[in-house]
């Protein structure tokens, strides 16, 4: 037989039973992409076979290691590399790369295929070899917080509408969709979706664009947690990227039979996570009294509505805006436990929603909010969803249309069960992308008056809301006009901007005198101080104290008097306070502030008391005073034992207080010092007085 040598001899040698295959074989090929291979049999042909394979192969490797040696040749390794694989007769699947060794051996699929009693061992796997591939796929912001999911979609023709634009209900879906697996990676079990807050569509997505959307957890309850959803777009022809839109999600996490699971702490890494984490207590708040704060608005706002005062001679009526549809759950519409997918109804409720805004404005509606909604109950498969949207009110150029969800098996005689209403805000724009003039709307008797009513203190919240919380700090203006429509959110913006002072991670010492020590932090707009002690006072017993401006003149030698105006509940007061005067000033300062404190939601939270300039229409400025305003000022209580407690003050100096700041930074005045030191032999002496202990501002 042609071509038998040293490689016939060694395969000669080698047990029956130990056959090897070639590569280029049926079995090696299938090996290489993973199939399973059967348990090899002992027998004449399959020896003889294996023989001629170990020829093959031998034959190959030998040519190949006297053509490496060959001098001059270009494609030899450098030294310390890998050598190439020598060409292969038949295609391959790629896998790891050969070991750097002078011999030649048989690949790894050949090893793998020994049969037992075999003594040639496997390959051991070289360094790095793996570390490579897997490096090349890691993420490095992967590690920067465990819970967070990144989603990209590509925007395809079936996922818009009429005008080649994304449809908000798909969007809908796919953020739901990241925010939950989000969850389920913190909590480790299934979650379902119990809320979604106020979202502000800023843009449109068109056919071909990349969808990206961001969720994480900020912070876990007891047995919910807050989402951030952050959804953004990028052009890949011009490599723009816009912001959509940012939510914030609440999820319940469910164990078995639908029992509540308490959920692990999260501990945050970052500086924005550290906002988010405390942020997150106030938003929950904000949540929780949303409906009183409705009903308060309505209680207090006149009877008469919009419609009274326009020529309503054109007004549509209502009923014809109304639409009803039934949605039947199927198995791709719901989880893994069969509950319905929240942003799937929340996608249904979207589609009758612009039918709904259609008719009443005969073109092709853009939905830009949707109003803060909470889910009341499951719906599984099988369930019938009934949705049914009505316009509530038309403004100049806006309309909001009021949508509900309910389901019921297949029983008709089983009531129905509430899942979920929502108010969701449509423009019509033009072709310049301007909002047009709508038609009016004549609500129904009763029950539409009352939606319509509603639908005109919702705006006015809402547009409180996005004037408030929305903006950035730096937007919001010093002193805001306090009513009672937006008291819920200027409590929000006063101690959510302390909070967020409090979370800055650039603080420097700038002096230190015995136990007070000072910090500075230079933005570009503020120049804010810290000043901090260790009081032997519990911390509760502290933040009584601290709360009640009435007696800050006591240990405060630049206030003279501090007035309450208003108690609004028992976390916020408004106090009218006098000051000193400054320098170069002929009049003393007197300031209206808002004064809101909030206990801790859970261990690790310090006690908060917030300040911030507000405006009453009941004390406007005085000629015997000069106004003065505070943007973002408070404490900041840590319990470090049942009798220690760190006290922090925080502010960010406004212009008139900036020379006084310095001075006192540069070493060339110690009243900050002073006044502190003041303020602990107040904590001191008054941290058994019984009367401060009962009264609980």
């Amino acid at each position: 037989m042609r071509g038998l040598g040293r490689g016939w001899r060694a395969a000669a040698t080698e047990p029956l039973g130990a056959s090897r295959r070639s590569p280029g074989s049926s079995a090696g090929r299938a090996h290489s992409r993973g199939y399973p291979q059967p348990r090899p049999f002992i027998s004449r042909a399959v020896g003889e076979s294996a023989r001629r394979s170990a020829q093959r192969y031998l034959k190959r490797s030998c040519a190949c290691r006297r053509w490496r040696k060959r001098p001059g040749c270009a494609l030899a390794p450098a030294q310390g590399s890998a050598p190439a694989r020598p060409p292969h007769p038949h295609p391959q699947v790629s896998g790891p790369s050969p070991p750097s060794r002078r011999r030649s051996t048989p690949p790894a699929n050949a090893q793998l295929l020994l049969a037992e009693g075999s003594t040639s061992p496997p390959r051991a796997r070289e360094p790095g070899e793996q570390e490579e591939a897997l490096g090349a796929m890691a993420n490095p912001s992967a590690a920067h917080n465990p819970t967070e999911v990144q989603m990209s979609q590509l925007v395809l023709p079936c996922h818009t509408n009429h005008r080649g634009e994304l449809s908000t209900g798909q969007l809908l879906k796919w953020m739901d969709t990241a925010a939950c697996l989000s969850a389920e990676r913190h909590a480790g079990c299934p979650c379902v979706t119990a809320s979604m807050d106020d979202i502000y569509f800023e843009h449109t997505i068109s056919v071909g664009q990349v969808v990206n959307i961001k969720a994480k957890v900020n912070r876990a309850f007891n047995s919910s947690m807050e989402v951030g959803i952050q959804v953004s777009y990028e052009d890949l022809c011009s490599g723009k990227h816009c912001s959509i839109c940012k939510a914030y999600a609440t999820f319940v996490a469910q164990g078995p039979l639908g029992s509540k699971v308490r959920l692990k702490p999260l501990t945050p890494q970052t500086e924005e996570e550290k906002i988010e984490y405390s942020i997150a207590a106030e938003r929950r708040r904000m949540r929780l009294v949303h409906k009183d704060t409705l009903k308060d608005l309505l209680t207090s706002s006149p009877r008469e509505t919009e419609l009274e005062t326009r020529d309503g001679s054109g007004a549509v009526p209502a009923e014809r805006t109304r639409v009803e549809s039934v949605e039947l759950v199927l198995p791709p519409h719901a989880n893994h436990q069969g509950n319905t997918f929240g942003g799937q109804i929340m996608a249904w409720m979207e589609n009758v929603a612009t039918i709904a805004a259609s008719r009443l404005c005969h073109a092709h509606p853009t939905l830009r909010a949707i109003e803060m909604f909470h889910f009341r109950g499951p719906s599984q498969v099988g369930d019938r969803l009934v949705l049914k949207a009505i316009v509530n009110n038309a403004f100049k150029n806006s309309m909001e249309v009021g949508v509900s969800a309910e389901a019921y098996g297949q029983e008709m005689s089983v009531s129905r069960r509430h899942i979920n209403s929502a108010f969701m805000t449509f423009v019509v724009l033009d072709q310049e992308g301007h909002p047009r003039t709508l038609p009016m709307v004549a609500p129904e008797p009763g029950d539409g008056e009352r939606r319509y009513r509603e639908a005109s203190a919702r705006k006015k919240i809402r547009l409180d809301r996005k004037y408030v919380v929305s903006c950035k700090q730096t937007e919001v203006p010093l002193s805001v006009p306090w009513d009672q429509s937006n008291k819920v959110y200027l409590s929000y913006n006063n101690v959510s901007a302390l909070k967020m002072l409090v979370a800055k991670a650039n603080w420097a010492l700038a002096r230190e005198k015995e136990k007070v020590r000072m910090y500075t932090l230079e933005e570009d707009k503020f120049l804010s101080f810290r000043i901090e002690m260790s009081v032997c006072i519990p911390a509760s017993r502290a933040f009584s104290l601290l709360s009640n401006l009435r007696r800050r003149h006591e240990w405060d030698s630049h206030y003279v008097s501090a007035e309450l105006v208003q108690k609004v509940d028992d976390d916020d007061m408004i106090y009218h306070v006098v000051s000193q005067k400054l320098r170069n000033e002929n009049k003393p300062q007197d300031f209206v502030i808002l004064a809101s404190r909030r206990k801790p939601c859970s261990k690790g939270d310090p006690y908060v008391v917030a300040f911030r300039s507000v405006t009453l229409p009941t004390h406007p400025a005085r000629d015997e005073f000069t106004r003065g305003e505070t943007l973002c000022s408070g404490f900041c209580i840590w319990p470090e034992s049942e009798e220690m407690s760190k006290v922090a003050y925080y502010n960010q100096a406004m212009p008139g207080y900036l020379t006084y700041v310095t001075t006192n930074v540069a070493g060339l005045s110690s009243d900050i010092c002073s006044t502190f030191e003041a303020c602990e032999k107040f904590l001191l002496k008054n941290k058994e007085d019984l009367i401060s202990r009962l009264q609980d501002f």
